[in-house]
């Protein structure tokens, strides 16, 4: 019961912190969710267009515009037109939205990295084993996907 209650407290620091995080930065959970893909998706030089942020983020083609309207209005996104096709666009996060996510997001990440790295290398073996065997154990059985 000790293990399942320390996770229990650390799911919810989890989500005190992401919310923290949202009302920070002024966002909903759509909006990180669609900023962080953005971030990722830039990292690698890559072009993001609605449908992707559709994709990623599970919403409506009509949803994402409103998305995309309330974050270029905010000034966390920016359009442009797609580089092969003028017809469509391209979203890219702004330099001051990305900077402010990198030093809420980039300090938990390295809080996270120093707890682990606090670890022996026979913990972390453990902690990765029981943390694969809970993913494993949470995907979605017969009985939650038939409803």
């Amino acid at each position: 019961m000790s293990v399942m209650e320390s996770l229990r407290l650390w799911r919810e620091a989890d989500r005190a912190l992401a919310e923290a995080s949202r009302r920070y930065m002024r966002l909903n959970e759509s909006d990180m969710r669609a900023i962080r893909m953005l971030m990722q998706v830039q990292k690698q030089g890559q072009i993001v267009t609605p449908r992707d942020i559709a994709v990623e983020v599970g919403i409506s083609s009509a949803s994402t515009t409103k998305l995309i309207n309330r974050l270029v209005a905010a000034g966390h996104l920016v359009r442009a037109p797609y580089p092969k096709d003028q017809r469509s666009i391209c979203i890219s996060v702004t330099p001051e939205t990305a900077q402010a996510a990198r030093e809420t997001i980039g300090r938990q990440h390295a809080r996270r990295f120093d707890a682990a790295a606090a670890m022996s290398s026979d913990e972390r073996e453990v902690v990765i084993r029981f943390l694969t065997a809970l993913a494993e154990a949470d995907e979605p059985q017969g009985d939650l996907t038939a409803q």
